[in-house]
């Protein structure tokens, strides 16, 4: 039975924050004798919603993660795209990544930190990527993880966890994470808000709810630090921790607790949304990035809005932005997939209709058609298998452009990665920041298609009516 939170005002007048010079101190004090390279594997590039100055990597061979663990920041992320894997796939990708990050922390004399960072609407390939994370560990160390750490908290994207249950903010308050749309994902769906039996319901009981161990709000915010970390060291056999979260001083004094345990010996793995990383890479807050962070002073070409995502918010929110007279929409219709020729006729006409539009510095929007394709054929492959080979097709829009975009904005996860690193040919990506909360830029390698592009990944399921809007407005804005 969900708990019903009336407001998050309301749960956090029952439990007062501490002093967040106490926690920010506590936490610095750990952070600074902390011997971890964290190693954050995105399955798709909006995992860093909330860090600014890290690099991306988009490959796992084994000079690549050897350079990443030779930075001077100790943390680095690398884009798997797992989530729009096949099963399959995704358990070879982990096994391979895993290997070459022990390796390269042999090299290197440093320990590895790994964080599987997922949607913080929970869906994805969860608990698949964590367990072969955790039995190839085991198989090439010899050594054991005691646990894994559950923090879908995400306060940027609405994303809250409250008496175990995970919440999400929308325009009519918080709905707990189950009954939402994000439950009903044809390939990661679920029905349960409770992250104990969410656990229980994605691990088929493995790991029933009864035996998971909670994280309080009140612990929290009473700073009890020794209470939590004993908690922790009474974590064995990959057992599971659900902490709950309504602000980031709670990841804080978590974290704090988290790394005493881990100094005293326990080994844990990650299963996080974006918020965790933050706190444990010791990232600071910064201001939102501006238009002349983002877009040069070279030809007045358009900008290129690519709109993949399919929730609703993201229907939404192109409704919004094509208020503005500066925007031209181009409608993709995705449907034909099911009709090769045709489909690859409609994939021409719309690049070059973008083409002529970016040269004449006039700003398109290409947005597949909103209503979903859906095969009903039962079969959660045969329903990935089509998203990607539509992602695959708006991914050859961009791959196929002779003129440069004065910015690149990409909406929806799987289509974000695959334009990154299909269309743009990133190797290696500079995040700067957020241009909104939750909406990434990186700064893209001089190996890509167009070296230096300000690309910002905006994730479908994160941001208000008016965000893209907003965003878009700025970066045309001639001011």
């Amino acid at each position: 039975m969900t708990q019903d939170i009336q407001s998050l005002e309301a749960v956090q007048n029952r439990f007062p924050l501490p002093s967040r010079e106490s926690v920010e101190s506590a936490l610095r004090h750990q952070l600074a004798s902390s011997p971890y390279q964290v190693v954050v594997l995105d399955d798709d590039p909006t995992g860093v919603q909330t860090v600014y100055g890290v690099s991306v990597y988009t490959d796992w061979e084994e000079d690549t993660l050897l350079r990443a663990f030779q930075e001077e920041r100790q943390m680095f992320f690398i884009l798997t795209n797992s989530r729009s894997f096949t099963a399959e796939h995704t358990a070879r990708v982990h096994r391979d990544i895993v290997k070459h990050i022990l390796g390269a922390a042999r090299a290197t004399g440093k320990e590895p930190l790994i964080i599987s960072r997922g949607d913080s609407t929970l869906r994805g390939h969860y608990p698949l990527e964590t367990q072969v994370l955790s039995h190839t560990i085991a198989e090439q160390t010899g050594g054991h993880i005691d646990g894994e750490i559950l923090i879908p908290f995400f306060p940027e994207g609405g994303r809250y966890t409250y008496g175990d249950i995970h919440y999400v903010l929308d325009s009519g308050g918080l709905v707990p994470a189950g009954e939402t749309e994000f439950a009903r994902d044809k390939t990661f769906g679920y029905h349960s808000s409770d992250l104990r039996e969410w656990i229980e319901e994605k691990t088929a009981g493995r790991y029933p709810a009864r035996d998971v161990v909670s994280i309080g709000l009140g612990e929290l915010r009473a700073q009890d630090y020794q209470g939590i970390c004993q908690k922790l060291m009474g974590v064995f056999g990959f057992g599971k921790v659900v902490v709950n979260a309504l602000d980031y001083c709670d990841i804080k004094v978590f974290s704090t607790a988290l790394l005493i345990a881990m100094a005293k010996g326990k080994r844990f793995l990650f299963r996080t949304a974006a918020a965790f990383t933050k706190v444990i890479g010791g990232i600071s807050d910064q201001p939102l990035l501006t238009r002349g962070q983002l877009v040069d002073d070279g030809p007045r070409h358009g900008g290129l809005i690519v709109a993949g995502s399919h929730v609703k918010k993201t229907t939404d929110q192109l409704e919004k932005l094509l208020e503005l007279p500066q925007v031209s929409p181009v409608v993709f219709d995705q449907h034909l997939v099911l009709q090769p020729e045709k489909f690859k006729k409609e994939i021409t006409r719309v690049i070059s209709i973008c083409e002529k539009n970016i040269a004449m510095g006039v700003t398109t929007v290409v947005m597949t058609r909103r209503e979903r394709l859906d095969l009903n054929s039962g079969s959660e492959e045969d329903e990935l298998r089509i998203s990607v080979q539509i992602s695959d097709a708006v991914t050859s829009i961009v791959s196929r452009l002779t003129v440069r975009p004065a910015f690149l904005i990409a909406k929806g996860g799987i289509t974000s990665s695959d334009i990154g690193t299909k269309g743009l040919g990133v190797k290696r990506a500079t995040v700067l920041g957020q241009v909104r909360p939750g909406i990434p830029v990186w700064r893209i390698g001089p190996e890509s298609k167009f070296p230096g592009l300000a690309y910002v990944i905006f994730p479908g399921n994160v941001g208000a009516k008016e965000d893209l809007k907003t965003i878009v407005a700025a970066l045309t804005s001639k001011n």
